[in-house]
């Protein structure tokens, strides 16, 4: 079996296109069709249903391609394998991080990674947390450094890194801030009630952060009046600051500033942060290693 092959009908299946997949397999069009025509010959069945625009795979096409992913998973687990028992400190990594505080924590734990593995190169891909699980589970990503809660996981592998609370942030012109606190001492409870008339600024839908904040909402049984929706999380945290609204998000966010007062959620909601990989998959030396790495990082910045 030609493991090339393999390869190039897994990327045709992802581009849906023959021309796309061609360019990010860096050969010809013409090469890459007649790649598939003689598999296709050999099998004698089509794997894809052709068109100029999208090409999707037929009944026999999504078998190939699924059985196609798992063995060259094999074979990457194989050589992990080997090179750990030979102890042979080469070979790729392809992680997937968060937007925001994913490339902050890669830029303070790559260098130390580097120096003890200089020969295994490391892709980053920012991605939303359902990306990444979606991409460990095509086995796309070999490990993926997410947040959040248990109800949000899927059948594939976490390793818990850290713990974090979220909490509500209001303005320092807020009635109730003068009942607030501060970073670093422990804040008073209050609940979401005590808000419907307030102003928030919240994550956009699909995003676990959002989902969280659904579900405290269902469970408190109200409505909080919506001014903004966001992808970046220090939007929130700046949007209190300029006294505008309030918000809901992870103490990482927060600030030590007078211009904000913060209280715990009577919930007592916590989020964990977690390096995940695909369900019966091999992990390597090097990406425990890696994880053990992010781990320190986190722990450094006070979560447990």
């Amino acid at each position: 079996m030609d493991l090339k092959q393999l390869e190039y009908m897994i990327k045709i299946a992802e581009e849906n296109n023959i021309t796309k997949a061609a360019d990010k397999l860096f050969v010809t069009q013409s090469a890459l069709n007649q790649q598939l025509l003689k598999l296709e010959r050999e099998l004698e069945t089509q794997l894809f249903v052709r068109s100029r625009s999208n090409w999707h795979l037929t009944k026999a096409g999504e078998i190939y391609v699924e059985n196609a992913k798992k063995i060259l998973r094999i074979k990457k687990d194989t050589y992990n394998q080997i090179n750990d028992l030979i102890d042979i400190k080469k070979g790729k990594l392809i992680i997937g991080l968060t937007p925001e505080r994913g490339p902050e924590m890669f830029a303070a734990i790559y260098p130390l990674f580097y120096k003890k593995y200089p020969n295994i190169k490391i892709e980053p891909m920012e991605m939303s947390v359902k990306q990444q699980q979606a991409g460990i589970s095509r086995g796309n990503l070999d490990i993926g450094f997410l947040t959040l809660q248990d109800f949000q996981k899927t059948n594939d592998e976490y390793i818990h890194i850290c713990s974090e609370e979220i909490i509500i942030a209001v303005p320092e012109s807020h009635p109730l801030a003068y009942l607030g606190g501060s970073l670093g001492e422990q804040l008073p409870q209050m609940s979401l009630k005590c808000f419907t008339n307030d102003a928030f600024a919240i994550m956009q839908r699909g995003s676990t952060l959002r989902e969280i904040y659904d579900q405290l909402l269902v469970e408190e049984d109200c409505n909080l009046p919506i001014l903004l929706e966001t992808k970046s999380g220090h939007n929130l945290y700046k949007m209190v600051e300029e006294g505008i609204c309030c918000s809901v998000f992870p103490i990482t966010y927060a600030q030590q500033s007078n211009k904000v007062s913060y209280f715990s959620i009577i919930q007592n909601p916590v989020w964990g942060v977690h390096a995940s990989y695909k369900k019966g998959s091999y992990l390597s030396r090097a990406a425990k290693d890696l994880i053990k790495i992010a781990t320190d990082y986190w722990l450094k910045r006070g979560f447990s």
